[in-house]
């Protein structure tokens, strides 16, 4: 999406697409807190049920690849409300589906139609200057995160006092009311090109080898999301199984205190516009891997066993999301006229990686209980960790060099956008 400033509207426009944020991001995260319900109420093992987790999410990187691309080819408004239509049919189909495999099929189509974040992103982005895009992505990343916590705890509360089908059925409204708030509120716009769908969906991948910023912003996202991703469905298990013996509501609750993150993002979003995304990404990285040390420790169970979860997935969230900030506003630098393009292919890296961290983290918690998925989180932010610190290192020698070479890769995303240096837009 290309950049198109909208004065004094644009405060009231990013509070309302971080809503919207909100409430999308929601419709992929309360399964894993209704997980062990869903197998309860269907009669399938828990670890089975967690398929609808893996479903959910691979819908959502699927959606991504297919119909981000399409930012950049229709207007804003009829795309959104048209996504979150097709979302609130999806969610009434799971609270009606009479089997696990219908369920698994509607999950797929939630997933799909769910991706307002990542259009929203690259349209906020298009709001503001290139010094103030930090904080704007810090402040959709706060309402993706509220959506996260909160329909976690919802769902969980909700699914222990209704059954499952409820938390499906709440989503669905709350959709449905986004999608007629953006119907009302977001302006008339052009899309900035008019190449067919092939090319878009084709563009992405070109962007992917072309671009060495966007090719390591995907993968550092796609290593820690894919980390975290095991962590929140192992973490069901864990406090629904016997070490702790407690309700869905308790994934819930756990959520919701690490609802401080909110708070933690905005200033992420600052940092990068002050030091850079490099710097904020090693940070993060760090906080990640002490995260997995704090985590191993709720295998205790008890008190110091639930002290340490809280811990642990604050400081994952933390580290994921604030890492995230960074990752997007190196992206969203390469060029506005392509952004959803650009975000489509690093987000369906990010989004492959959860998918294929949820899937790891019930099979590592099946195999080697929850130890097994916090090392699993260690070595997938290892992964990340080392492949950053080569990057570091190839930036400092193209610098000792001298000024003839470019770094590679590593201050990309800290320069400015390519229009404003004179580089050609892509077509």
């Amino acid at each position: 999406m290309t950049d198109h400033h909208t004065g004094q509207r644009t405060p009231r426009l990013v509070a309302l697409l971080a809503l919207a944020c909100g409430v999308a991001v929601g419709n992929v995260y309360f399964p894993q807190a209704v997980a062990p319900l869903v197998a309860t109420g269907l009669g399938v093992s828990p670890g089975t049920a967690a398929g609808v987790v893996t479903a959910t999410q691979f819908g959502y990187a699927a959606g991504i690849f297919l119909l981000v691309p399409l930012g950049d080819r229709l207007p804003p408004r009829p795309l959104l409300v048209t996504l979150l239509a097709l979302t609130c049919l999806g969610l009434c189909a799971a609270a009606a589906a009479p089997g696990l495999p219908p369920l698994l099929a509607a999950s797929v189509l939630v997933g799909a139609s769910t991706v307002i974040a990542p259009l929203a992103g690259p349209l906020a982005a298009g709001l503001v200057p290139a010094e103030r895009r930090g904080v704007v992505g810090g402040t959709l990343l706060s309402g993706a995160l509220a959506g996260m916590l909160l329909s976690r705890t919802a769902g969980g509360a909700l699914g222990d006092r209704l059954g499952w089908r409820a938390p499906y059925a709440l989503a669905a409204l709350l959709t449905l009311a986004v999608a007629l708030l953006l119907a009302r509120a977001l302006p008339a716009a052009a899309a900035p090109s008019r190449q067919r769908y092939p090319r878009l969906l084709t563009e992405p991948v070109r962007l992917l080898f072309a671009e060495p910023s966007l090719r390591r912003s995907s993968f550092y996202q796609a290593t820690v999301f894919a980390g975290f991703s095991a962590v929140w469905t192992g973490v069901a298990l864990l406090l629904t199984g016997p070490a702790y013996g407690l309700g869905a509501d308790a994934v819930g609750l756990l959520a919701l205190v690490n609802a401080a993150t909110m708070l933690v993002t905005p200033v992420a979003g600052r940092l990068v516009d002050r030091r850079g995304a490099d710097a904020v990404n090693l940070v993060c990285f760090l906080l990640v891997l002490a995260s997995a040390a704090v985590l191993a420790l709720g295998g205790l169970g008890g008190t110091p066993g639930l002290l340490s979860l809280v811990a642990g997935t604050l400081l994952l969230d933390v580290g994921m999301q604030s890492g995230m900030v960074a990752n997007q506003v190196r992206v969203y630098a390469l060029a506005a006229n392509v952004r959803s393009r650009l975000n489509t292919a690093y987000m369906t890296c990010a989004y492959l990686g959860g998918s294929l961290g949820s899937w790891l983290g019930s099979r590592a918690y099946a195999g080697y209980d929850w130890s097994g998925v916090c090392a699993l989180l260690a070595l997938l932010t290892g992964l990340g960790l080392v492949r950053h610190l080569g990057a570091r290192a190839a930036a400092r020698t193209v610098v000792a060099g001298g000024p003839g070479g470019e770094v590679c890769g590593a201050s990309r995303g800290d320069r400015p956008p390519p229009e404003a240096s004179g580089r050609k837009p892509y077509g």
